[in-house]
């Protein structure tokens, strides 16, 4: 009798477990992804919690692992899809989630691995082929670009030639006076991008190799000091989402000598308008050079502009030459700015290990990709956690942190707090550790999907106390997130 109640519970719990999932799957289909993890994560836990498990246990990590690529939690992703394979290794569907994972963060190798076992078992499989197909393109592109290097080789901005480039007599467009940025440019600028018109190639790539000319100077760890009365202002990723950029300078003034800002890194990929953030961005740069400031995000690098759409749209719009020379720019930003020496201020987080100092920040050589390890990854790709201590990122890259490594970190360094950004937030920012980690996020709806608002940052100098006002998207153009992407990014999401 014992056992027939035993059972029945298993039962129960197992037909519990399948409507969870269930709802789980409809709030996913609404695109209500961190819901659907929760409800995929309680199935789970019902099934683990049980002796009988239910015959399609594999699909519960599966469909959890692709919900957690949609929110670009990619290291998880990679679990659980790896988990799906090790329940059933025959589950196909777990092949297609881990190479989705693989794709994302760039290990193109893996992918194809697994895009491989998946057409050997369905050679007639039209989706598979075509997926298979494209990474195989991208892993034989990459080792072809690899062969070809050499360490050598003059760089791409010592071979351009701005004096060879003429200005068509029918170009209207904005144009540097006396090869320099002015206020009524950049007023211009914005003019000529928000009607979709285009800078003439001759005064982007002037600005590019001035803008690279002017961060090579810089260290690596800016200090920036704000007087007692003045205004800061802080925003964090805006991802190509050019007409919300133009927005907060509605809601908060044009950058000038009064009005600084520090942009906090991921400035382009997924929005399809990146090169129009990126020029406007970098020509405020170069007209208040000590007033306007930029950190490096993780997607400013050659893989991810690569998958998620920059590279496509810098030579869709210029050339292959520009895009290339965008690396190099792209390189000696800087890592981190600190404010009066209180508020540390980095696109990522912190470290893998304790006892880092703005010292060992500043010491960081950056012009170089973001290697999968050490001070620089970790800068550009951590988030922080609720629980202490530290934990595998959600990411597959960087390190979470908990709120004793922010506390000892702070203390470590007489900070008052740290602001960073890199993570989607319902209200645009995040105050967590006791409020000495603050994440803000400056792209609202995120990818025309999320439904998030945006925020930004206000600081004044006397007491540095942030200020957040957010913001709702506002329209654009018909021309859709990640127009530019990889074919391969369009392929899985």
């Amino acid at each position: 009798m014992n056992g027939e109640c035993k059972l029945d519970y298993r039962e129960a719990d197992i037909t519990h477990a399948e409507r969870m999932k269930e709802e789980a799957n409809i709030h996913f289909s609404a695109k209500r992804y961190a819901e659907a993890i929760d409800c995929y994560s309680k199935a789970i836990t019902m099934c683990e919690s049980s002796s009988t498990k239910p015959q399609n246990f594999a699909a519960y990590y599966a469909n959890r692992s692709f919900a957690h690529s949609k929110t670009e939690a990619y290291g998880y992703a990679l679990a659980d899809a790896s988990k799906a394979i090790q329940l059933d290794p025959k589950y196909l569907k777990g092949y297609y989630r881990r190479a989705t994972a693989y794709m994302s963060l760039g290990k193109f190798k893996e992918a194809l691995r697994d895009y491989e076992v998946v057409v050997k078992a369905l050679p007639n499989d039209k989706d598979a082929n075509r997926k298979y197909t494209e990474c195989n393109k991208m892993v034989k592109r990459l080792a072809f670009e690899k062969a070809i290097s050499v360490e050598d080789s003059k760089s791409v901005s010592e071979q351009i030639d701005i004096e060879s480039m003429s200005i068509e007599d029918d170009y209207n467009g904005p144009c540097l006076e006396n090869d320099k940025v002015t206020l009524d440019f950049m007023k211009e600028l914005i003019k000529t991008y928000r009607e979709q018109g285009k800078l003439h190639k001759k005064y982007a790539y002037k600005i590019l190799l001035d803008v690279k000319k002017y961060l090579e100077k810089q260290p690596t760890l800016v200090h920036i000091n704000i007087k007692a009365d003045e205004k800061f202002t802080v925003c964090g990723d805006i991802h190509g989402q050019y007409y919300d950029l133009l927005n907060i300078f509605e809601l908060n003034g044009l950058p000038s000598d009064t009005n600084p800002y520090l942009f906090n890194g991921d400035f382009v990929d997924r929005g399809s308008f990146s090169v129009e953030c990126i020029f406007t961005l970098f020509g405020f740069k170069l007209l208040f050079p000590d007033k306007f400031f930029m950190s490096r995000g993780n997607h400013e690098s050659v893989t991810m502009n690569r998958m998620y759409g920059f590279e496509g749209e810098v030579k869709s719009k210029y050339s292959v030459e520009m895009a290339n020379l965008f690396t190099e720019v792209y390189n000696w930003l800087p890592l981190a700015h600190c404010i009066n020496k209180r508020v540390l201020v980095m696109h990522g987080g912190l470290f893998s290990k304790d006892d880092v100092t703005l010292k060992d920040i500043e010491n960081i050589y950056r012009n170089r990709q973001p290697p999968e390890e050490g001070l620089m990854c970790d800068i550009l790709w951590s988030d922080p956690q609720d629980a202490p201590g530290r934990s595998s990122s959600k990411r597959g890259v960087g390190v979470q942190f908990g709120p004793d490594v922010t506390k000892k970190f702070i203390e470590l360094n007489n900070l008052d707090y740290i602001i960073r950004s890199h993570e989607v937030k319902a209200n645009g920012y995040e105050e967590a550790h006791d409020s000495k980690c603050i994440t803000v996020f400056s792209a609202p709806n995120y990818c025309d999907t999320m439904g998030n608002k945006g925020a930004f940052i206000t600081l004044e100098g006397h007491c540095l106390k942030p200020k957040f006002t957010t913001y709702t998207a506002v329209p654009h153009p018909p021309v859709k997130p990640l127009m530019y992407a990889n074919s391969l990014v369009n392929l899985f999401c």
